[in-house]
């Protein structure tokens, strides 16, 4: 099967907004989209685990985490509560720790770098805004491709028209 980023930028380059290049894919899922649902917050991931312990069928968790690489908003635990509620994948604008174990875990997960410190729990962030990163602004309820040519947003699920062989 060919690369879907590619496939859909070729599709619908006009409907498309594609994330400046900087994420590295780390889930056992290397292709994956779904709805938008965003969190915005700085070296906390108390609402990464409020939200992972949600229904997350066909959605993905896009976090805004600054950029900050002096710790990891996401580990293997909530990797794993993430993929049993359903989550397509998640997003991080930072980093990542037990990069090993996530990579067993049938979850699209795509972040800055890895880091081996925990956050703290300050149980602040702020859920379902528009959040601005990489030259994009993802916008809940709008839908996000990822796989390893990227990341790519669009206002609305897009559908390939492959031709059949």
């Amino acid at each position: 099967m060919k690369d879907l980023l590619p496939e859909l930028c070729d599709q619908f380059e006009d409907q498309v907004s594609v994330v400046e290049p900087m994420f590295a894919n780390f889930g056992a899922k290397e292709c994956f989209s779904g709805q938008i649902v965003t969190l915005k917050c700085y070296e906390d991931n108390s609402k990464v685990r409020e939200l992972v312990a949600q229904d997350g069928n066909g959605k993905v968790l896009v976090v805004d985490g600054g950029g900050s690489l002096r710790c990891a908003l996401l580990g293997d635990m909530l990797a794993e509560k993430a993929a049993s509620n359903g989550w397509q994948g998640i997003i991080i604008y930072g980093c990542i720790r037990d990069v090993n174990a996530i990579g067993e875990i049938n979850l699209g997960v795509q972040a800055l770098a890895t880091h081996p410190m925990k956050t703290k729990k300050r149980g602040l962030g702020d859920i379902n805004l528009e959040v601005q990163f990489g030259g994009v602004t993802f916008v809940p309820g709008q839908f996000v491709y990822a796989d390893n040519n990227g990341v790519l947003v669009a206002p609305h699920a897009l559908l390939l028209n492959l031709p059949s062989q």
